[in-house]
């Protein structure tokens, strides 16, 4: 599977009190339910959540997942970019 990152602008989202977050996730959780059940492998890794957007890193099969995902949640997907490597403090120790 490859990983995506996946920019949503959503009005307001980084006042959302606890709740109304809450309920987001629960219906991302349950289209990714569906779709899974469906046989399509896709996987909600988290999300950072700044002003007027969410940053979201997602593992999929492909693109088209990222967008039905998106359709069927009714969660925009702005802009989706394919991760193509991952840097962090220990890459500079190898």
């Amino acid at each position: 599977m490859q990983r995506y990152v996946i920019e949503r602008e959503i009005p307001e989202i980084g006042s959302a009190a606890r709740e109304e977050l809450k309920g987001a996730a629960d219906q991302s959780n349950s289209v990714l339910h569906a779709m899974q059940s469906e046989g399509k492998h896709i996987q909600w890794e988290h999300s950072y959540v700044a002003g007027d957007k969410t940053f979201c890193v997602y593992v999929a099969d492909g693109r088209e997942l990222i967008d039905e995902h998106a359709e069927r949640s009714g969660f925009p997907a702005s802009i989706v970019t394919e991760v193509g490597k991952i840097i962090d403090p220990t890459t500079a120790n190898g």
